[in-house]
């Protein structure tokens, strides 16, 4: 196997493994791409401030997120279809994650099921849920994921309808007869029309409730003891609704670029939610993380924690669970590389003082 040096060689390597319209599902965007490419464009507008003469001699990354022990501010997000990747799936990215010290997010829809993540290893998980029009799914997929010790539910609020994927159409994505959604199994929800060209689009599109509104956050509180987090929020002004909904964290997300084209860059939208949240929740970032650089710089501009997709799906394709556990492993080694370099020896040194945005550069070059 060649070299591996960055998640970005992960990705190449993916692309050439993996059948085009496999690769094309997990890499594409939503219409022109143009959020697709600016998530990770972005962080390259931004620079560092380091401060020198500290001693760096030992780094400490853990944090804790809703009161949970984690070995570093990296967390996994929730993506779809592992199997598409490699047999073993979401099992193989769970035990890396859970090896990694870190969380893992399970998608709803995932390629094994809630109940056997939650076997395959110790380790802390999130459950992503879409919400769907027979609320007694809903309740199941909570109730499942509660007793499977999940510790919190994150739910999509940025899907009403599913994002104009092009690649999927051109490619007629169908899933394959080995590969199923788990977490529905033995419903009709697992029974996708392979006769329709838009396949799993046109299935998504069928399920998801596209009435879905903050006063089904509050019903979600009435079934479930979990904290609920809401994923896909990039405005203050639906930050400071979810608070007012009592949510228990915020994950700021463009869902990968691939719901509405042309939206900023969660980088570039973290400060104005920051600052609406005051502190009162945790803000988590997700969408365009490849380097420890762009962690640093999310964690400089306010947020708790940073969740990667794309990276994960990649790494397994590649080298399986060993691909995930080594792809986490390399950000981790960036951060502290980027830490020290900075001159932070812990999470809470990181500081807006430590960067330098576009807009701090248009308002040096004013005074």
């Amino acid at each position: 196997m060649a070299l591996i040096t960055n998640l970005s060689d992960y990705e190449e390597l993916a692309r050439q493994k993996l059948p085009k319209m496999v690769y094309d599902f997990y890499a594409g965007g939503a219409e022109d791409q143009w959020t697709l490419k600016e998530n990770k464009e972005a962080f390259s507008k931004i620079l560092f401030r380091p401060r020198v003469l500290i001693d760096v001699s030992r780094i400490d990354m853990s944090t804790s997120i809703l009161g949970y022990k984690i070995s570093m501010p990296i967390m996994v997000a929730p993506t779809a279809l592992h199997k598409l990747a490699h047999r073993e799936g979401e099992v193989a990215s769970a035990q890396a994650t859970a090896a990694a010290g870190t969380i893992m997010t399970l998608s709803s829809w995932s390629s094994c099921s809630i109940e056997e993540v939650n076997s395959s290893a110790p380790g802390l998980r999130f459950f992503q849920l879409s919400v769907f029009k027979d609320r007694d799914i809903v309740q199941q997929l909570v109730r499942r994921a509660e007793n499977a010790g999940y510790k919190a539910i994150a739910v999509t609020v940025d899907a009403p309808r599913l994002g104009r994927r092009e690649a999927d159409v051109r490619n007629r994505f169908t899933l394959p007869e080995n590969v199923v959604l788990k977490c529905f199994e033995g419903l009709d929800l697992s029974k996708i029309d392979k006769t329709n060209a838009l396949g799993l689009a046109a299935y998504v599109t069928s399920q998801i409730d596209s009435s879905l509104s903050w006063k089904d956050i509050k019903w979600l509180q009435t079934i479930t003891r979990l904290p609920i987090l809401v994923k896909g929020v990039i405005t203050a002004e639906d930050a400071r609704l979810a608070i007012e909904c009592g949510v228990a964290g915020i994950i700021m997300s463009n869902h990968g670029g691939r719901q509405l084209d042309y939206l900023p860059a969660t980088i570039s939208c973290l400060e104005e939610v920051v600052r609406e949240a005051k502190g009162r929740v945790p803000v988590f970032l997700d969408s365009g993380i490849r380097r420890g650089t762009d962690v640093f710089k999310a964690l400089a501009l306010g947020a708790s924690g940073v969740f990667i997709g794309r990276p994960v799906l990649f790494a397994l394709a590649v080298d399986g669970k060993a691909g995930v556990r080594n792809a986490l492993q390399m950000l981790r080694d960036e951060l502290e590389i980027t830490m020290a370099l900075s001159g932070c020896t812990s999470l809470k040194d990181i500081t807006r003082d430590h960067v330098i945005t576009e807009s701090d550069m248009i308002r040096r070059s004013r005074m």
